[in-house]
């Protein structure tokens, strides 16, 4: 298989805020009255917030909240999370994919970003990677959340590329389903590594290099 490009999930593979999500919702399922855990947190990723937030909700036992009240928890939520990214700095990528990053560049491969978060502009400049994309599909930019393959397929569109020339690389289950269902071939690290759910399944990102051919297409570099 000749791969052109490599679509990187961003939380938990690019690198790692798993924690952020973790204290903020947490906070937010305590102060619902929820019980919630790291196990329970494990559902939620690769999952939209109010996709989430609904999952916690079914945990909720007080009076029913209106659309309004839970859009205002889901804000909530994301106000908290976002203060964690401030504080962020490009110390918080690391070293393997940096120079996992910089080899697949080096071998003229296009790079882009496929997140369903809205915060993915923020994370990429905080670690320093603001300009360094080719591509970057995110929660702003979609309708629908992974497992929907739709940022897959909007990052490989901004690239110019059609699926079959793009590797994906997740960390959730979520994500691969999302990536198989449109089309493209999946390289999994983490979770959903050892849930068996990519067509590679890694020990980690470093290991993107030996997937991809060395016989890929080059291409002007990106400056």
């Amino acid at each position: 298989m000749r791969y052109r490009a490599v679509i990187f999930d961003l939380d938990g593979v690019v690198c790692y805020t798993d924690e952020y999500h973790y204290l903020a919702w947490k906070a937010l399922a305590d102060k619902l009255g929820v019980p919630f855990d790291r196990a329970f947190n494990d559902r939620l990723r690769g999952v939209s917030r109010r996709e989430s937030l609904r999952l916690i909700l079914e945990r909720y036992a007080g009076p029913a909240l209106y659309e309004a009240q839970q859009a205002a928890l889901a804000e909530e939520k994301n106000a908290l999370y976002r203060r964690y990214l401030h504080q962020m700095t490009p110390a918080d990528l690391p070293a393997e994919v940096k120079s996992t990053l910089d080899a697949l560049r080096a071998r003229g491969l296009k790079l882009a970003i496929g997140s369903s978060s809205k915060n993915a502009p923020l994370i990429l400049e905080r670690i320093g990677l603001a300009d360094f994309f080719d591509a970057v599909a995110d929660g702003n930019c979609i309708a629908r959340s992974k497992p929907d393959p739709e940022v897959f397929l909007k990052a490989a569109a901004m690239l110019g590329e059609a699926p079959e020339s793009c590797l994906v690389v997740e960390d959730a289950v979520s994500g691969a389903h999302a990536g198989h269902d449109g089309g493209f071939q999946v390289a999994c690290v983490g979770s959903a590594a050892r849930a068996g759910a990519g067509d590679y399944n890694l020990e980690s990102v470093m290991d993107i290099c030996n997937v991809i051919s060395v016989q890929a297409v080059t291409l002007q570099p990106k400056f």
